[in-house]
């Protein structure tokens, strides 16, 4: 653990494989060749942004920042990496390499950020790293890389929560899906700050803090034969007053009663038993957190029922069922009958709010199936979400990308003919302008020594490469984006890692902050990201100062 040179003492990464050699070989190499060139102290500023945000949509959730402060805080390479690391590289190369890994701590670099769980957009650099450019060099992987998937995800969660809506209760079951051991803790994390509200995953329920969800499977309701098996059959009354002796009669007794309801008569006939026997075994192991998984046999005709008639035998003891869930089928016809059945019971029986029992719907969901539900009208509360939101199987990355911007105060750009790959030169602060609404306008970009830009003072802001595209804007409140969250052993003060629940309050303060023509599925109006006039005037200067220029014979 290191302090970050402020008296804080900043634990390492979550992930034990967060190590100095989760990078790309040539990062060493690189790393080797300044050295050998005496050039590894010179002082560098690295960009860390994004060109282009996910999903098909026009933002994008920053997130993986504490990881890369955990990372950095800790950095020293050990006897054993060196060793390794030596032997990787060509013979020829000189030993007193080595002795300069051994003393790299990170002390001498400084990170400033945007805060994490902040909407972002393309271009903005989400994180400028300052340091000797050796260093800084050997961080640029595991920051592409704890910042890529992090944000992607969160995203990919942020979206899942809007085509869901504030009322539903959003849980993350995708740990069995996931990319590996570190793709299912990540997601889970990731996920809860995107705006999900529990997940299934114990380990990230342990590391983070993340409430926990889950219910029981198909093979534990496939699991029993019948009633036979169930040996202890009391269960006391929830207020302790006295117990039932036989809770598999009372079950039975309120299966008759549905059964020949007025409401409900003809629904069904038969129950399976077997089913009957599983959710009632589950019940008296769980009678306050009854949950049942009904799609095993058949819904309507059996799962349905059955749980009725469980928790109505719970409720006679006092105890209140939680609902059920669907894993297969028309989830919104289903559910809809389910919601009947429930309605029916609750008047017919005089059971209070019997009628609102849970209803949880899962079975591969997406966006898609989301939206789509909507459309049809269904009555689901909840809904248990996997593979297509921890895989990020609409998009396989975000594309982070780590660009020298300046060394040795000289600003330095990247040319290319595909325009949306040339690089935003020199050391920069971000500024975010809202308008009279309160929403965010527009997200600015000014040199370092430019004054910020003012209240109510008209600011031009320019396109960072398309000359006919300006505008002038009157902010009614002015945010500045980047802050030092890493001072190394500068004076600066760095700002405090916040716990990961305000984190996750940020994010979803954010996404309500936001213009809904930015944020719907279809379509989106982008985000404006423009540069000051001064710094479109020197970005153009350098680009062609360092173009070279053909000539024709």
């Amino acid at each position: 653990m290191d302090s970050n040179g402020s008296g804080r003492v900043i634990p390492g990464p979550t992930n034990p494989m967060v190590t100095p050699l989760l990078t790309d070989h040539y990062q060493f190499t690189m790393a080797y060749a300044y050295w050998k060139a005496g050039k590894h102290q010179e002082r560098a500023v690295f960009d860390l942004y994004f060109r282009r945000s996910p999903f098909g949509g026009e933002y994008t959730i920053f997130a993986g920042l504490e990881e890369c402060v955990r990372f950095i805080s800790n950095y020293k390479i050990s006897e054993d990496e060196i060793h390794f690391i030596k032997n990787t590289l060509p013979a020829s190369c000189e030993d007193g390499f080595f002795d300069y890994l051994r003393g790299i701590d990170c002390c001498d670099v400084e990170v400033y950020a945007i805060a994490e769980g902040t909407v972002v957009f393309p271009k903005v650099p989400l994180m400028r790293i300052e340091g000797p450019v050796a260093v800084v060099q050997l961080l640029e992987t595991p920051f592409v890389n704890l910042i890529n998937f992090a944000s992607l995800v969160a995203t990919n969660a942020a979206r899942h929560r809007f085509v869901a809506g504030k009322s539903k209760t959003l849980l993350e079951f995708g740990l069995r899906r996931a990319q590996g051991p570190d793709g299912g803790i990540s997601a889970s994390k990731y996920c809860y700050i995107g705006g999900f509200d529990a997940t299934s995953n114990v380990a990230a329920g342990r590391l983070f803090g993340i409430p926990l969800r889950g219910t029981h499977s198909h093979a534990f309701v496939s699991s029993y034969m019948g009633v036979n098996e169930i040996a202890d059959k009391s269960l006391r009354k929830k207020d302790g007053s006295g117990a039932c002796e036989d809770f598999v009669v009372l079950v039975q007794k309120w299966l008759n009663k549905i059964k020949w309801s007025n409401s409900l008569c003809g629904i069904f006939s038969d129950t399976n038993q077997s089913e009957l026997a599983a959710f009632t075994s589950y019940a008296l192991a769980f009678p306050d957190n009854f949950l049942a998984l009904v799609d095993t046999y058949d819904v309507v005709r059996s799962g349905v029922p059955n749980f009725c008639a469980v928790a109505l035998a719970l409720s006679d003891l006092g105890y209140k069922a939680v609902g059920i869930r669907l894993d297969s089928g028309d989830l919104a016809y289903l559910s809809c009958e389910s919601r009947k059945f429930f309605c029916s019971i609750e008047k017919e029986f005089g059971v209070p709010d019997f009628g609102e029992m849970s209803i949880t719907a899962s079975n591969d969901l997406n966006e898609e199936t989301l939206d789509a539900l909507n459309k049809q009208g269904h009555e689901v509360d909840a809904y248990g979400i996997g593979t297509y939101l921890v895989t990020c199987y609409a998009q396989a990355a975000l594309g982070v990308v780590f660009k020298l911007v300046e060394i040795n105060k000289q600003p330095r750009i990247k040319l290319s003919e595909d325009v949306s790959k040339v690089s935003i030169p020199c050391k920069k602060r971000i500024y975010r302008l809202y308008g009279k609404e309160t929403y965010p306008l527009v997200d600015i970009m000014r040199g370092e020594n430019e004054p910020p830009p003012k209240v109510g003072e008209r600011i031009l802001c320019r396109h960072p490469f398309q000359e006919s595209k300006r505008a002038y804007v009157v902010p009614q409140q002015v945010e500045e984006l980047l802050k030092c969250y890493f001072a190394g052993s500068s004076d600066k003060k760095s700002e405090t890692l916040p716990p990961l629940k305000d984190i996750r309050e940020r994010c979803i303060k954010q996404l309500e902050q936001m213009r809904p023509d930015h944020m719907r599925r279809l379509n989106p109006t982008p985000y404006k990201v423009c540069v000051s006039a001064k710094l479109y005037d020197f970005i153009h200067f350098l680009w062609l100062n360092e173009a070279p220029v053909g000539e024709l014979r």
